[in-house]
């Protein structure tokens, strides 16, 4: 089992940046068996979407809404996954997820609220 603690949601001006952290604790062996880290969203009235994840430094997939302004990175170390939020835009408000894929298992966090106020 994996459980996923995110930090860093808040209020910011438009053009303002903010930076998501996401910390995996539990079953070791799951945790050392984590090939991918992630991002979603999900705004009022809309499905959950994807930002962007991560399964080795080199290998990263971004929504096209989110390229060139958001960077997703993590730290296998401390088992965190980050993802730094530049040039933010009212649009971009929504509750973001975290999530991690380990042994066939998808784990989720419980959210954290951005919001970009214009």
């Amino acid at each position: 089992q994996v459980h996923l603690v995110e930090s860093g949601g808040g209020l910011v001006q438009a053009g303002g940046s903010l930076r998501l952290s996401c910390a995996a604790s539990g079953s070791i062996f799951s945790i050392n068996s984590i090939n991918l880290m992630g991002w979603y969203r999900q705004a009022p009235g809309k499905q959950r979407e994807l930002v962007a994840h991560i399964t080795s430094p080199s290998n990263t997939l971004y929504a096209d809404s989110v390229k060139d302004r958001f960077t997703i990175s993590r730290d296998n170390a401390k088992n965190t996954v980050y993802l730094q939020m530049n040039s933010l835009k009212p649009e971009d408000t929504a509750v973001y997820y975290c999530t991690m894929q380990s042994l066939g298992l998808t784990y989720w966090g419980q959210g954290t609220q951005v919001t970009v106020s214009s």
